[in-house]
């Protein structure tokens, strides 16, 4: 019942949260004016700029942020307990993630939907903006050579999501001219989409697509990789209203709905158990409340902060609050819904998500041995060091088999279940791929402009060159592996350990970004600081430590990496660099 209470209580703070600090700071702060004229209609181009719906908006946006970030940190998270990880996910998301967001959305809109980046220049330093820009183009790359290599791996380990994520394609591109040139009300699209696709996860393992999906998980991951890669390159170039917006919302009305199956399946564990093959468990937290030294774990402070990122707070998010989504509302009010409520729902899922590993589990999974584990000891067997659960798939096989258990509490089968929580893996992870490519080529285009590099400025030849960036490094074999066929397409793990801190470090300085423009409007700006401060001063924490501390450290280690130490060293000069711009012209003003 502890674990039912928990998700009651973390949806019920969220519905209270959104409703008053997410109205007070859309109406008092940013004063969110339903007659003004966003950017989507000012500028309206058909391609970037094309005035949506809310929930069109909403679909995208929450599908592009959410990816497998909030999948992934939390389910490795709580190695240290469960209470860290769910306050943590609680209030950073309430007070620091929706506010970030939500800010970014905001000065977007105010700007013609010019990315923060951009805007840095105005209202902090010209110099920052350039600064910025190159943390931002650093981050997306992270996130382009890394997420081909996440799909890939989620296609390997759950072969029944194929099928499924790769009819999204074709329907998003057939509802998106529907809903484009007739013009349609969303309720018939809409059900007729989430009808079709979750037909494809209970059809995507039969018979020959059975074989289809065998065939196409035996592939090389650099198949899938380079695959990935052109797709986001489309996906980038083409009118935003072709594929990228109506995949992004017909992926949220699956992921939403799968979402709201696993809290009701949750709800009926709870109330009634589960029955496992004529013995029923009880569903219970089978995690320690605080584990403060998993073996082989980093110290709690500052790397559970920097573990969880989306999910509680992401600098990702900035970029398509900005780049996307600030493009494509057709209401300024609508902000609140799209900037601080998507985040809160992102902050729910990763509540879940912890739910699913701590208590999910141990409603019951096979060992490596055969045998059936429970409780404590299923926990354990996930958890049982850091290097046991730090993988991918350790990570993510947690979170679909404890969630996969919550869905047998209503009775559906367990082939059913692990196929629908793979396929709720990999569209994330899909969503946010496409999306990143394409706000890689805002950055990549505004950069090109800065520096005078005529070609980069024109969308097909900046989305090419972050497409072979990105692939140049993802093309490459994981660390301390030879250059073979089976190993290529894995180089995303180079700069990885990088992600956690640099997302975060640029989500402390799009906070600099939205002080300094509020304290320019003459608004208040004061519940900005301490979020400022946190998100400065953590991940730089962390940075320093991978840098310098313990036998493993980048740079004074007794195995020196130098690619993440030049990086590590680079993002911390920056961030230096940038707060010092900051506080030199924050004290001009002042004087």
């Amino acid at each position: 019942m502890q674990t039912l209470l928990i998700a009651l209580g973390a949806f019920v703070l969220y519905l209270v949260a959104y409703h008053t600090y997410g109205k007070w700071l859309s109406r008092k702060i940013f004063r969110l004016d339903s007659s003004a004229t966003p950017p989507s209609v000012e500028l309206e181009d058909g391609n970037d700029y094309v005035p949506s719906s809310k929930g069109v908006v909403f679909g995208h946006h929450f599908t592009s942020i959410a990816g497998t970030g909030p999948i992934v940190g939390p389910a490795l998270a709580v190695i240290w307990g469960w209470v860290p990880a769910l306050l943590w996910v609680l209030f950073g998301s309430v007070f620091i993630g929706a506010v970030h967001d939500l800010g970014a959305l905001v000065v977007s809109l105010r700007n013609k939907g010019q990315t923060v980046g951009d805007i840095a220049g105005r209202v902090v330093s010209p110099r920052v903006r350039l600064l910025f820009l190159a943390i931002l183009f650093l981050a997306l790359t992270i996130v382009l050579a890394i997420f081909g290599l996440v799909i890939a791996a989620v296609f390997r380990q759950y072969p029944a999501a194929i099928f499924p994520c790769l009819i999204q394609i074709p329907l998003a591109v057939v509802i998106g001219l529907w809903l484009h040139r007739r013009g349609v009300h969303l309720l018939l699209p809409s059900l007729l989409a989430l009808g079709l696709m979750y037909l494809a996860v209970a059809l995507g393992d039969w018979g020959p697509l059975h074989t289809l999906n065998q065939t196409l998980a035996g592939w090389p991951i650099i198949t899938w990789v380079v695959l990935l890669l052109l797709y986001s390159y489309v996906a980038s170039v083409l009118p935003v209203w072709t594929l990228l917006q109506p995949r992004d919302y017909i992926n949220s009305l699956q992921l939403v709905s799968a979402l709201a199956l696993v809290f009701l399946g949750l709800i009926a564990a709870a109330l009634f158990g589960l029955d496992q093959a004529g013995d029923r468990q009880a569903l219970a937290l089978a995690a320690p409340a605080f584990r403060l030294s998993p073996e082989g774990a980093p110290p709690i402070f500052p790397f559970l902060f920097i573990t969880i990122a989306c999910g509680a707070i992401s600098g990702f998010h900035c970029l398509v609050s900005s780049g996307t989504s600030s493009k494509q509302l057709k209401c300024e009010t609508d902000a609140q819904a799209v900037g601080y409520g998507a985040m809160l729902t992102e902050g729910f899922l990763a509540t879940i998500v912890i739910l699913a590993c701590v208590a999910g589990l141990g409603l019951g999974i096979p060992g490596e041995g055969g045998d059936w584990l429970t409780g404590r000891d299923a926990y354990l067997s996930r958890y049982a060091s850091w290097s046991t659960s730090s993988g991918l798939a350790a990570k993510v096989g947690a979170f679909v088999d404890g969630s996969a258990n919550f869905l047998k509490a209503l009775g559906i089968p367990a082939s059913f279940a692990v196929a629908m929580m793979g396929v709720f893996v990999a569209s994330f992870a899909a969503t946010t791929l496409d999306s990143a490519c394409r706000l890689q080529r805002y950055v990549t285009q505004e950069i090109a402009a800065q520096v005078k590099i005529k070609p980069l400025t024109n969308k097909h030849g900046a989305t090419l060159f972050a497409i072979i960036v990105a692939g140049l490094i993802a093309a490459m074999p994981a660390p301390g592996t030879a250059w073979e066929l089976v190993n290529l397409g894995k180089g995303g793990l180079l700069l990885w350990p990088l992600f956690g801190a640099t997302n975060q470090l640029l989500g402390g300085i799009t906070f600099i970004v939205l002080l300094f423009w509020l304290r320019q409007k003459e608004l208040p700006h004061w519940f900005i600081i301490g979020p400022a401060l946190l998100m400065l001063i953590l991940p730089a924490w962390a940075m320093l430590m991978n840098l310098f501390k313990g036998d493993g450290a980048w740079l004074t280690g007794e195995e020196p990496n130098a690619l993440l130490a030049t990086i590590g060293v680079a993002s911390l000069a920056l961030e230096g660099w940038i707060v010092k711009e900051a506080f030199g012209h924050w004290k001009e003003r002042t004087v």
